[in-house]
């Protein structure tokens, strides 16, 4: 989930890169450009994996020391008719399908008393939204690309038109700076102020791991695939990943400072609560009797989810950007993905139009190198596509989890049907691929 991470302390010198500033710039050379991916996310890596296969240098900086620095979360569904096009056009489906997990399309509906209301089972050979941990994704894409591609440890402080400095005290120049880096973007800030809102609902990350050893009854509720709880705006969500290992949310409607009002510490702002020393406090023990509290009238194995969660009970509340957020295009800077349409996760949407965004952007980047064409004018055409494209699929997931923790709960009438929704996917598949040709 999205996280709140120094966003204040980035230094952006050209709000807006303002009229003054721009003066005498000239359009981004369409022969040998310098290009800069802030990020190494999937759409990060996605693109610069595109741009190499054009033969096209790129360099990607994160913030993170290593790959492995820090836990990269669940599990994700990558669709036919996005995440799955720009696996094709990264040439990697064959290695994608050999760690997805096709099983993993099945989804299960409770009700508060555990018993199953709906079930949904994918068909044999069904491959329109397999799973796929996120960490093996992001290493896919990682060690897809030529050594030296990514520059660990390199967390953005300052841009000014194309002079990129990084907290380490190093910098490096760019004709274009794409801003891969999620929903507390630092690149975004150089185009527009508009900043991630938060939605109403939080969720708290449960993680089993061994399960078939140690978690019987969480194998039992969850499945091969997802299983939803649902309660009066409360949802436990448990997902099956690779390794033996189920990890899902225990979500809610709440404040933004639930932590803080149930006396855990004082309000960080993001979410989360300061000790005494002004530090990230936690309290496991008393977290879950809060979340006990909060969900008392779910049957007591449902209530094993918050009892028998490993680690810590981090607190994720979901942040969304307004629909639509768009920017008056400017010379030598764009975004992709979370960094230009963060939405809530309903709709699974947010990797896939990454991955879409990182392929398409890449595509029009090496078509304008080739041809020798205004490589700013297809930077500016692919942003018109994105944004219109992020804005839509945003403002359906945003209205979603709107819905799904409204007082009184879900209307189980408005769940959607996998298998209409993997008809649709295929359907859009073709339908995409068709205007490519």
């Amino acid at each position: 989930m999205p996280n709140d991470r120094l966003v204040g302390s980035l230094e952006i010198t050209e709000r807006s890169f303002g009229k003054q500033k721009t003066e005498g710039i000239h359009t981004m050379p369409s022969l040998n450009p310098e290009i800069a991916i802030i990020g190494a996310g999937p759409g990060g890596l996605l693109a610069a994996r595109v741009l190499q296969l054009g033969e096209i240098a790129v360099t990607v900086y994160d913030a993170d020391a290593s790959l492995e620095s820090r836990d990269q979360g669940g599990t994700l569904d990558l669709h036919a008719d996005s995440g799955q096009i720009a696996i094709g056009d990264a040439q990697l489906s064959e290695e994608f399908f050999a760690l997805a997990r096709p099983e993993g399309q099945a989804h299960r509906l409770l009700d508060t008393k555990g018993a199953v209301v709906a079930e949904q089972i994918p068909s044999p050979g069904e491959s329109a939204a397999p799973e796929v941990d996120r960490a093996q994704l992001r290493r896919l894409l990682a060690e897809s690309l030529d050594r030296g591609t990514i520059r660990w440890g390199h967390q953005l402080v300052a841009l000014d038109r194309g002079n990129i400095a990084f907290a380490d005290g190093s910098s490096t120049t760019a004709d274009l700076v794409i801003g891969a880096d999620g929903a507390w973007s630092r690149v975004r800030a150089a185009l527009t102020d508009a900043v991630p809102r938060y939605t109403g609902v939080t969720f708290v990350e449960a993680l089993f791991t061994d399960v078939s050893q140690r978690h019987a009854e969480i194998v039992a509720l969850v499945g091969d695939g997802h299983m939803w709880a649902n309660g009066d705006g409360k949802t436990f969500v448990l997902q099956r990943n690779s390794g033996d290992v189920i990890r899902g949310y225990i979500s809610m409607r709440a404040e933004l400072d639930w932590l803080a009002r149930a006396g855990l510490g004082a309000p960080d702002g993001r979410g989360g609560v300061l000790d005494p020393n002004g530090t990230t406090g936690t309290d496991t023990g008393r977290v879950r009797k809060e979340l006990h509290q909060r969900f008392s009238e779910f049957a007591p194995e449902l209530l094993r989810i918050i009892d028998d969660s490993e680690g810590n009970l981090p607190n994720r509340p979901i942040f969304a950007l307004p629909t639509p957020t768009a920017w008056e295009h400017q010379p030598g800077i764009t975004l992709l993905g979370d960094a230009a349409h963060v939405m809530s996760p309903f709709g699974g949407n947010g990797v896939n139009l990454a991955l879409l965004d990182g392929a398409e952007l890449a595509r029009e980047i090496v078509g304008a190198i080739r041809k020798e064409t205004s490589l700013d004018d297809a930077v500016s055409a692919y942003e018109q596509r994105m944004i219109a494209r992020g804005a839509s699929a945003g403002e359906a997931a945003n209205n979603a989890i709107a819905e799904h923790y409204a007082p009184g709960g879900p209307d189980l009438d408005s769940i959607p049907d996998f298998d209409e929704e993997a008809e649709r996917w295929r359907e859009n598949a073709a339908q995409y691929r068709a205007t490519q040709e």
